[in-house]
């Protein structure tokens, strides 16, 4: 029998439900599967591993160092191997094999999380220089999601949410976003392959550097790649952390600072609520980003 960890059981259960179910008892017969494929000697899945993945330490028949990592298919998820394939190892972890649900990684040692830092400042800085080697204009022709088109789907469905939420927070905050995603995706800049979820719990350590790793592609301009950086949650967040988080990184990367935090208002709402309600933390990064930045709170678009 395959051990699952089980917290990943619990965040499978929750967020894909039957479907959930039925992936993690398919996975007794993937994982040797897979063994057999790749001629892999498959260790005991790592007990703090991928949040909704089942990822575990791998002995390739050559003798190298590898993870094997599998996952239900979804819509973030689902161009991960085509964006770590575009990445090429610059920036990003390896990718050296791929099947629909399944990866085969190269082994990071020792593997550390970002967030074990302590300097925030540093953190971001690394994290920035990963993404400064990470963006590159997509092939063409290429199958990447566009921003344009998420932001798109984001404004419509940020204010239906809102609502089915129960209006968990101002009309005003909830609008501000719609117009935003509709702005800033109308007027983009170069179009790189964009990660969409770094942050210092995506970063490990690989020998003396970097890398990243469970890159959620777009493509799209490079202001909105810092969206979940700047929202980190490596300590409690607060304003004064968010905003110099914002002050660095448009410094550093010699990008468009309000069209940076434009971007990060729009991405804490869509991806900080659902039918159950609003995570809280998430909106106060919207909030925080909207007070004094020069975007108009007037309520003109969700009808009463």
């Amino acid at each position: 029998m395959i051990t699952i960890p089980p917290q990943l059981a619990e965040n499978i259960r929750y967020w894909h439900g039957v479907d959930g179910e039925h992936w993690l008892a398919e996975l007794d017969g993937l994982v040797p599967e897979l063994a057999r494929r790749w001629r892999l000697d498959v260790g005991e899945p790592f007990a703090d591993g991928g949040a909704v993945s089942w990822v575990a330490p791998a002995g390739r028949h050559d003798g190298g160092d590898a993870v094997l990592k599998l996952y239900l298919v979804d819509l973030e998820n689902a161009q991960e191997p085509d964006a770590l394939a575009h990445y090429d190892g610059e920036g990003a972890v390896r990718l050296l094999e791929a099947a629909p649900g399944a990866m085969l990684l190269e082994r990071l040692s020792p593997g550390t999380l970002l967030w074990e830092l302590e300097d925030d400042r540093q953190a971001c800085l690394v994290a920035a220089g990963l993404l400064r080697r990470m963006w590159k204009p997509p092939a063409q022709p290429h199958q990447f999601r566009s921003l344009a088109g998420d932001a798109a789907r984001w404004a419509e469905e940020i204010p239906d949410v809102w609502e089915r939420a129960g209006r968990p927070f101002e009309r005003s905050l909830a609008e501000l976003g719609v117009r935003l995603a509709g702005e800033l995706a109308g007027s983009q800049g170069e179009q790189v392959v964009l990660h969409q979820d770094l942050h210092g719990g995506n970063i490990l350590r690989s020998g003396d550097g970097w890398l990243a790793i469970d890159p959620k592609p777009l493509v799209g301009e490079r202001e909105f790649d810092l969206a979940s950086l700047i929202r980190d949650r490596r300590w409690a967040i607060s304003e004064e952390i968010v905003r110099s988080r914002l002050e660095l990184c448009s410094a550093e990367l010699g990008l468009d600072r309000e069209r940076m935090r434009g971007w990060a208002i729009v991405h804490a709402l869509a991806w900080g609520i659902d039918d159950d309600g609003a995570d809280e933390a998430m909106v106060a990064v919207a909030r925080w980003l909207a007070q004094g930045s020069g975007f108009s709170l007037t309520p003109t678009v969700i009808a009463n």
